[in-house]
């Protein structure tokens, strides 16, 4: 038997059913050994319930045996089929359906994946985990692009990673409509970011190598500094143009590596840059 599936009695009902219903959905099934509808639906409700592991729970009610449960839950007839969540039934059915049938009862209630990925992005971002918050919160977008709370999100973590330009363009792009509390405080999280990364030591570089534009060292401390503020892109940028004039100037080819490991995982900046790096090798 399935580690999801289980005997649901009287004596069980609150500790397996009940309780974990606050966080999980069920399938009761409601059958009897005399009842030849119910042996036939049994093993498409056993398949359904193996192939959803960690989704669902198959909770099997004999009726014969646990007649006050079938009473409590006001069964009429058999086989009966109740999805319940929270404590209370949410759906169900009479009778034998498909497992195409079934499954789309399901799918109805079940979470959507990119609502999964919402959630893992915002338990990453709290943790401080900002790389895989990214990587998640992308791979949501992938399943619904226009959703505000998955835009303005990603938004708020491109800040905390240095990704301004991404950030900046996100957040040009949420509509009036959607521009909601959680909206405000990210781009004001934004602005002050932007105001904080143009250090007195960065404008100082700049200027230096604004009278010395040939200079590698001080394109190497420019984007040393870029990279500290989270400046990713112009500290690249600027370590690129170092290696094109000498692959083995000082610590540059490190440093550039090193930029692009401390970007989230399929970072599109990460990919743009690497690849730049391979045609100045081979």
């Amino acid at each position: 038997m399935s580690p999801n599936i289980f005997n649901l009695t009287a004596e069980n009902i609150q500790a397996d059913l009940l309780e974990p219903s606050k966080d999980t959905l069920f399938i009761i099934d409601f059958w009897a050994d005399w009842c030849e509808p119910c042996k036939q639906l049994m093993p498409v409700l056993d398949k359904i319930a193996s192939e959803n592991i960690g989704k669902v729970v198959l909770a099997k009610v004999n009726c014969d045996e646990q007649q006050q449960l079938a009473v409590q839950f006001g069964i009429k007839s058999l086989p009966t089929v109740m999805l319940f969540k929270d404590g209370q039934p949410i759906d169900g059915f009479a009778g034998v359906q498909s497992e195409s049938e079934i499954n789309a009862m399901l799918e109805k209630h079940l979470p959507k994946p990119e609502h999964e990925l919402f959630q893992q992005a915002i338990a990453a971002h709290q943790t401080g985990d900002k790389p895989s918050a990214y990587t998640f919160i992308k791979q949501a977008l992938e399943f619904d692009p226009e959703n505000p709370d998955f835009t303005i999100l990603l938004a708020d973590i491109c800040v905390d990673i240095g990704k301004m330009d991404e950030a900046k363009a996100i957040l040009e792009q949420v509509k009036l409509a959607n521009q909601n509390t959680q909206y405000q405080h990210v781009l004001a999280k934004y602005e002050l970011a932007e105001q904080a990364a143009d250090t007195p030591e960065i404008q100082a570089l700049q200027s230096a190598l604004k009278a010395e534009p040939d200079s590698l060292e001080l394109k190497c401390q420019l984007a040393i500094a870029y990279h500290q503020v989270k400046k990713q892109e112009d500290a690249l940028q600027l370590l690129l143009t170092v290696l094109k004039k000498d692959l083995g100037f000082g610590e540059a080819k490190k440093l550039y590596l090193d930029v692009i490991a401390s970007l989230p995982d399929g970072d599109e900046l990460a990919t743009k840059y690497r690849r730049q790096l391979y045609t100045l090798l081979y």
